[in-house]
């Protein structure tokens, strides 16, 4: 597979890094000069300048684009995985941000690695996507999709909340905590793991219900088909505030239920040569440093 798999390719860059500006414009330099058409993003466009390139929406980035690559952390990954899913545009990561489990391409490896990928050196990894409905008697009030987990929470009051939790109709538990997490094994290594959920490699095909801060201390996280259809009713009197990849949210009223189910959409990582997802774990988690004495 040669540079022409990809004859447009689009970039995507955390709007409020200069940085990522300086880099994404050497980026879509040498991208340009091995004569693939470049995309820019409309919203990073407008922060580091088109310079001659096309400006698209995410619209017409899926319409148009044989790749995403974006420039950023794991946050501006979220969100262009999610703009872009429905598209089936495969993304590629280079990471900025600070832990970057998702955006694995080091930036010093940036040049290197996009031209083995045009070169059609690398390995694909498809990730799914939880589709995300609010009910209010039975009514939908609120949908989403989320890369990385779904977490109801208590939101601004200083008290625990009661959720009524279901798999496929089926009752796990009445829940009074902080809140809920359920995650896809994307999220397993985000918000799920520092409240102790388990790290899901990405073929398992899993959801992990991971409570937060649980008044029974023999709730324990669970992990589910992705088959599954999962639950949450918000047991009155309790509010409750809902977050989709920490990035959109919803308040939720008593009585409201969270029905999340695996999505009809995946998303397509491209990896360069010498990925490994248990090597990314060792360095994100620092599995192998030496313990301090």
């Amino acid at each position: 597979m040669s540079a022409a798999a990809f004859p447009t390719i689009a970039l995507i860059g955390k709007y409020q890094s200069r940085e990522i500006a300086e880099s994404l414009l050497t980026l879509a330099a040498f991208v340009g000069g091995r004569g693939v058409e470049v995309l820019l993003e409309e919203d990073t466009a407008a922060a580091v300048g088109a310079h001659g390139y096309a400006v698209a929406s995410y619209e017409m980035i899926g319409a148009r684009a044989d790749l995403a690559v974006v420039l950023g952390g794991d946050g501006t990954m979220l969100n262009s995985a999610r703009r872009l899913a429905e598209f089936e545009v495969p993304l590629v990561g280079i990471n900025q941000g600070r832990l970057g489990f998702m955006t694995d391409i080091a930036l010093d490896a940036m040049i290197d690695s996009v031209a083995a990928l045009l070169d059609g050196k690398f390995s694909r990894e498809q990730r799914f996507l939880l589709n995300a409905e609010v009910l209010r008697s039975g009514e939908l009030v609120f949908q989403t999709l989320a890369l990385n987990d779904v977490v109801v929470n208590k939101g601004d009051i200083g008290r625990m909340i009661e959720l009524e939790v279901k798999v496929d109709g089926e009752l796990i538990h009445i829940l009074r905590a902080d809140g809920l997490i359920v995650s896809t094994p994307t999220g397993s290594t985000a918000y799920a793991l520092s409240a102790n959920g388990p790290i899901l490699h990405p073929s398992v095909p899993g959801i992990a219900i991971v409570p937060l801060c649980p008044h029974a201390l023999t709730n324990r996280p669970i992990t589910v088909s992705d088959g599954s259809m999962i639950d949450i009713a918000l047991l009155p009197p309790h509010d409750a505030r809902i977050h989709f990849d920490g990035q959109t949210r919803f308040d939720a009223r008593a009585g409201d239920v969270v029905r999340m189910v695996r999505s009809r959409h995946n998303i397509t990582f491209l990896h360069p040569p010498g990925y490994s997802y248990f090597a990314m774990l060792r360095e994100k988690l620092q599995w192998s440093s030496t313990p301090r004495r």
